[in-house]
């Protein structure tokens, strides 16, 4: 079963500084028939305009995954961390216990374009942790790349739920299969561009939550036609493994 969320039923508020959509219930925004998908929380996609951001602000009990689509997000918090986070690269966050942080846009020219993802994590309170990596666009065109995993194996993120988070660049009429496991369920959010999710269309923004499906059959620049044929320009994505 492949249930749409289409980006235009997304949560939306343009603050001026912030343009931001929520797949799922956050701050303002309440849906109740989009409150969470299994662990997966919040699945905001960000833009910040250049000298803007979040001020210091806490969390507690969250994993937290921020994938920068592009721009350059600065990143400050109580652990001592400072550090920048530009295209291709993801920070992992362990809230735990408690952590207070900010994410700031310091360029006076560019917006910064993100997805902010928060999983629940599968014990409370874990010792706040901090950690940011670049993984290479090379490494995911046309095959999934994990950018965290519970076990962090080959030195990707390590997170604290039984989920494995996958980014993959897509070229039109390229097929990426993914086998689930029984009793798993997974959430594929489309970055930019056009695929088709076991014959099904998506387009830039639009999510789909899947559940009693063996596998998955990705193409990239899929359009629906009478022809059913790729449609030209590549597409961007990023998939949940989900218990």
């Amino acid at each position: 079963m492949i249930r749409i969320r289409p980006a235009a039923a997304r949560g939306h508020f343009d603050y001026g500084w912030l343009d931001t959509r929520y797949s799922f219930s956050f701050g303002d925004y309440h849906d109740p028939a989009h409150v969470r998908f299994r662990a997966l929380r919040v699945l905001n996609e960000d833009r910040i305009q250049p000298g803007r951001g979040f001020g210091m602000h806490p969390h507690a009990d969250m994993e937290i995954v921020t994938v920068v689509v592009s721009g350059f997000l600065t990143h400050r918090d109580s652990l001592g961390t400072l550090g920048t986070i530009g295209p291709g690269e993801v920070q992992h966050m362990t809230a735990g216990t408690g952590i207070t942080h900010s994410e700031f846009n310091t360029s006076a020219t560019e917006p910064v374009h993100l997805y902010q993802v928060w999983l629940i994590p599968r014990q409370r309170g874990l010792r706040p942790g901090y950690r940011q990596r670049a993984f290479p666009e090379t490494e995911r065109r046309n095959r999934l790349q994990a950018i965290a995993t519970p076990d962090g194996a080959g030195d990707i993120l390590k997170i604290a739920q039984d989920a494995w988070v996958y980014r993959a660049s897509l070229d039109a009429g390229r097929l990426i299969r993914y086998d689930l496991a029984p009793g798993r369920h997974a959430w594929l959010q489309v970055i930019h561009g056009r695929l088709a999710l076991n014959g099904t269309s998506l387009g830039t923004g639009d999510g789909a939550a899947v559940s009693a499906e063996a596998s998955l059959a990705i193409i990239g620049g899929f359009e629906e036609s009478a022809e059913d044929r790729p449609a030209a320009g590549d597409a961007e994505f990023l998939l949940f493994d989900l218990v």
